[in-house]
């Protein structure tokens, strides 16, 4: 079946970095494409990185590049995304996901999708 499991996010004040981190189960993350969503309140849900399967080729939505890096182990089976210099308007929830196919993650309908773990900025 697979399962992804987010770590805790955490509230940091703008600025500051938070690293999250999404352990995959049941399933290799070397056999599959994974990334990072986000969703604001009122706002949809947008991808924010993706990367392959295996992590040689990564993508960063240009709102976040040169602050957020994505980043697979794949002897852990885990996920990461670093997220630096934060800023309020990253403020959102944030989930992780995957899936066989890569046009299906950036489309936003991945295999699977972990339970989402909330990042709070405050200015």
């Amino acid at each position: 079946q697979g399962q992804l499991v987010e770590s805790a996010g955490g509230s940091v004040q703008a600025g500051g970095s938070l690293r999250l981190s999404c352990v995959a189960s049941e399933m290799r993350t070397d056999d599959i494409h994974m990334g990072w969503f986000r969703q604001a309140p009122g706002k949809e849900r947008e991808g924010v990185a993706f990367i392959n399967r295996d992590g040689a080729t990564s993508y960063v939505d240009s709102v976040v590049k040169g602050r957020f890096t994505i980043s697979k182990d794949n002897a852990r089976n885990t996920l990461y995304l670093q997220l630096n210099n934060l800023k309020p308007e990253d403020t959102a929830k944030y989930y992780c996901a995957s899936s066989i196919l890569l046009s299906q993650l950036q489309s936003g309908t991945p295999d699977h999708w972990g339970q989402g773990t909330q990042v709070t900025v405050s200015s």
